[in-house]
């Protein structure tokens, strides 16, 4: 690990290390092999095909899971490293945070939810760390990747009491009222940020954003002015870009910054203190996530309750009602490494089951295993 490590920092030498013993690497340290297990697993490709905010087959240039999940790490792993923290566990978390995501982004996650209100709720975020923990199936000797402890504990955000006292050692900290480490914390925050403002770059291209409407966000308009001030002629597909890619930089900088001068007072000798910390030390300033709270309102209003995007949802949202009851009612509908388990279950159990093989399907899986049902 480098030497430039700040004290504080998740250090592969004092990690709580995996649930199963592996022999250590020669050329890769331990969160650049989770990092490496995470993109060659099966829920990570499959991220390609699924909901961010525009459902897969309403366009190839938007974004998707994936691409976001990419743009995570990348504001990730600038900040980790302006901090001198753990770049390689900060890129793992950021790769990861979305594979347990349901097809059809939220809209999915939140009927998948409903459907699974009587046998202890979906969430996606726990569904993530079920993925690596359980569902990946790639080595002989364990279930799941076998990540390391702060890689786990990154993914997993937040989390009830009662699935807490279930998750063992990584949700342990949420009994204890404690923090993550700061690598997590980073990846956290990493995400707004990501889907903020790539949000407003897609909201844009779809035509369900204006520059007018945009303008009265102040993050928006301070960057308006300064490209427009600059560039007069740009025309609107570079001038949006050009807008976003320095709103980006503004908050990253904003949050670097910021949390410095948190690290700096709490002055944390190790993890462990970051952990006892009764507060987050990864931070925009109040100025800016005033900012960035405006924004994510503005995106709300008139983005995801777009009368365009309620008609999707609508429709997907019955897709998913349709599967889960399909499934439930005939478990060999689903492939036989899901209808063998499901069929041995009791009915939390098969619920389960059910839900592990919808929230892993990509947008047009799903669509064409709802179509089959009606075939």
């Amino acid at each position: 690990m480098a030497v430039s490590l700040a004290p504080y920092a998740a250090n592969e030498s004092r990690s709580r290390g995996r649930k199963y013993d592996e022999p250590t690497s020669t050329y890769r340290g331990e969160y650049q092999r989770d990092r490496d297990r995470i993109i060659h697993s099966t829920a990570f490709r499959r991220l390609v095909y699924k909901t961010q905010v525009f459902v897969n087959h309403e366009g190839d240039l938007y974004r998707t899971r994936l691409t976001h999940s990419l743009e995570v790490s990348q504001i990730g792993r600038t900040v980790a490293v302006a901090l001198n923290l753990n770049e390689p566990l900060t890129e793992a978390i950021c790769l990861a945070h979305d594979l347990g995501h349901t097809p059809f982004g939220h809209a999915g996650q939140d009927t998948l939810n409903a459907c699974m209100r009587d046998y202890g709720g979906f969430e996606h975020n726990l569904q993530s760390l079920r993925v690596v923990d359980v569902l990946e199936a790639k080595y002989a000797d364990f279930a799941g990747l076998n990540l390391m402890f702060e890689t786990r504990e990154g993914i997993l955000k937040h989390c009830s009491a009662r699935n807490a006292r279930e998750l063992g050692d990584v949700g342990l900290r949420f009994l204890e009222r404690k923090q993550p480490g700061l690598e997590a914390q980073i990846a956290n925050i990493a995400d707004a940020i990501a889907y903020n403002n790539h949000d407003v770059d897609d909201g844009f291209r779809a035509g369900l954003l204006s520059l007018e409407q945009l303008r009265e966000q102040p993050l928006f308009a301070t960057r308006f002015d300064e490209v427009h001030e600059r560039y007069p002629d740009l025309e609107d597909r570079r001038l949006i870009y050009e807008i976003i890619r320095r709103m980006i930089g503004a908050v990253v900088s904003d949050l670097i910054e910021e949390t410095r001068r948190r690290i700096d007072a709490a002055a944390p000798n190790s993890i462990d203190d970051v952990r006892e910390s009764e507060k987050p030390m990864v931070s925009m300033s109040d100025a800016m996530y005033a900012q960035h709270v405006s924004l994510k309102q503005f995106l709300h209003k008139h983005l995801y309750s777009h009368e365009q995007k309620l008609a999707m949802t609508r429709k997907v949202q019955a897709m998913v009602q349709g599967l889960f009851s399909a499934y439930m009612g005939d478990v060999n509908r689903m492939p036989d490494q899901f209808a063998v388990v499901a069929s041995r279950a009791d009915e939390f159990g098969r619920a389960r089951v059910v839900t592990d093989f919808i929230a892993g399907m990509t947008d047009r899986y799903a669509i064409a295993a709802h179509e089959s049902l009606t075939a």
